[in-house]
C-alpha cells in the first residue's frame, strides 16, 4: 500500500510539473527590461513554448511594456497596442505557438533597442522547456494562472505580477500546483 501511494504522489507531481511550463525573466540574468540589454542575443539561446510565461521587470517611472503587431514592432509604434503593461513586474502568459512582439512605449526607447520578439513553439508532451538558463529552486516564483485566450491586461496596469526571483527561469510545481497535487493525491489514496 505504501509503494502504491508513493507511485501516485510521484505521478501527480510529474503531471503537474510538466503542465505548468517555465517562467523567463526578460533580459536575465545579465539585464532586465532596459535600454542596455541586447534582446536578440537574449532570445537566441532560449526556446519558448506554449504554457511558458515571460516576466518583464523594470522601473515604472522609466519604462512600460506594450505588445504590438509585427508592423508596429518594425516601426517602433505603440499607437495601436494589443496589450499594455505598466506595473514594473508584468507577467505575460505564452498560451499559443507563434511570434509575440513587445516594445517599450516611452518615446525613443524602442528605437534605442528596447524591443523583443518572442517566438513561441508548441508545448512538448514531455514538458521540457529546452531552457539553457539556470533554474530557480521550488517555491521561488509562485505559479500564475494563464490568462484566458483573447484577453489582455488593461492599460491601467492591472497586469498580473509575480514577486521577484533571482533566476531567469523557474520550472516545476509552484505553490498552487503543489496544493492541487496534494489534494488530488489525497483523493486518489482514499480509493486504495
Amino acid at each position: 500500500m505504501a509503494t502504491r501511494a508513493l507511485l501516485v504522489i510521484a505521478l501527480t507531481a510529474a503531471v503537474l510539473g510538466t503542465a505548468l511550463g517555465a517562467s523567463y525573466t526578460v533580459g536575465a540574468p545579465r539585464g532586465s527590461w532596459d535600454t542596455q540589454t541586447n534582446y536578440v542575443q537574449w532570445t537566441s539561446n532560449l526556446k519558448f513554448r506554449a504554457s511558458d510565461q515571460v516576466l518583464f521587470r523594470y522601473s515604472r517611472a522609466a519604462h512600460n511594456v506594450v505588445e504590438v503587431s509585427k508592423a508596429d514592432y518594425d516601426a517602433c509604434s505603440a499607437s495601436s497596442p494589443i496589450a499594455s503593461f505598466q506595473t514594473g513586474n508584468d507577467i505575460v502568459p505564452l498560451t499559443a505557438a507563434g511570434s509575440r512582439y513587445f516594445i517599450c512605449g516611452v518615446p525613443g526607447h524602442c528605437d534605442g533597442g528596447m524591443k523583443v520578439r518572442i517566438d513561441v513553439e508548441e508545448a512538448t508532451p514531455s514538458g521540457s522547456t529546452g531552457a539553457s538558463s539556470p533554474v530557480s529552486p521550488r517555491g521561488a516564483a509562485p505559479t500564475v494562472a494563464p490568462m484566458p485566450s483573447g484577453t489582455s491586461p488593461s492599460s491601467s496596469g492591472s497586469g498580473q505580477a509575480m514577486p521577484p526571483s533571482s533566476s531567469a527561469v523557474s520550472t516545476g510545481v509552484g505553490s498552487l500546483g503543489l496544493c492541487l497535487g496534494v489534494a488530488f493525491t489525497a483523493g486518489l489514496m482514499v480509493f486504495y
